[in-house]
């Protein structure tokens, strides 16, 4: 068993082999959205039509803007780990790998990463593991920011369901890409309806981010800590052209929040709360 402690700055660039640009790509695009999607490890609960939501789609889109905006400027540091896993089996046989890293995260979008242990396939470790983490960084750019952000400039938005669950209330959409971009995604997200913020992810990529990749499906869960919503687990499939499949888990812990701003500056347009009240106002009379 070897055991690996350094950090990520000191790797140098290595070849991608199959099935690592797929699961890259797939870890990206959600990396890109990380500090814009919030929401808690939740389950769907039990839907109601459409005509019952207390909001538009208009109006659930603009506070899911403004608020994600609103997050994001607000925090400026924080501290976690997380538990990379692969499991690979098809052509030329199975493989699998963990990796243990510290995170420290710095606004606006610096990230330290300190690999603390990786066990398992040397080339997981190596071409996937350690080519997700140079990404992340290079994902922080505010260009590719600006470029995958969940607004009306990169996707279209149409409201589908409103749910009830023991977390509280969400609204469930689906979201579909203005263009084929790679970094973009197709599926459905379920928006916490106080909030403003993704309680849950289902998609898939815009466009194949390999030859070598059938078809790709991601799921991803967040988790609130204190006033901001980061994720808390990562749950990627890959099907592979030749064979076989990959699957890939994160799990992230231990976060810490070791700067912040108060969240509230940003007005919301009309929360789910008021605006309920206000329809049980207009149905009485």
């Amino acid at each position: 068993m070897k055991l690996y402690k350094s950090n990520i700055g000191s790797c140098s660039p290595t070849k991608l082999r199959v099935p690592s640009p797929s699961v890259l790509l797939l870890l990206l695009l959600l990396f890109c959205t990380e500090l814009h999607q919030p929401a808690n490890a939740q389950r769907p609960g039990t839907s109601t039509s459409v005509s019952n939501a207390p909001l538009s789609i208009e109006q659930v889109v603009a506070n899911l803007v403004r608020m994600n905006i609103e997050r994001a400027q607000a925090l400026h540091a924080y501290h976690g780990t997380r538990i990379y896993r692969v499991e690979y089996r098809g052509f030329p046989g199975t493989r699998s790998a963990e990796m243990v890293v510290d995170v420290k995260y710095q606004s606006p979008g610096m990230k330290k990463f300190t690999i603390q242990s990786a066990t398992g396939s040397k080339m997981i470790i190596e071409e996937v593991f350690k080519k997700l983490l140079e990404a992340e960084k290079e994902a922080s750019a505010a260009e590719v920011q600006r470029r995958t952000a969940l607004n009306g400039d990169n996707y279209d938005f149409t409201l589908v369901g409103f749910e009830s669950t023991p977390f509280g209330s969400m609204y469930v959409l689906i979201v579909e890409p203005k263009t084929k971009d790679k970094f973009l995604y197709r599926g459905r997200i379920w928006v916490d309806a106080e909030d403003f913020a993704v309680v849950r992810l289902e998609a898939e990529p815009a466009k194949n981010p390999s030859f070598w990749t059938k078809s790709n499906e991601i799921e991803q869960v967040y988790m609130k800590v204190n006033d901001f919503w980061l994720p808390a687990s990562n749950h990627s499939i890959t099907a592979i052209r030749l064979g076989g499949n990959a699957e890939l888990t994160i799990q992230y812990n231990n976060y810490q929040i070791r700067g912040a701003d108060p969240i509230g500056n940003l007005p919301v347009l009309e929360s789910t709360q008021l605006a309920t009240r206000r329809l049980a106002r207009g149905a009485n009379g």
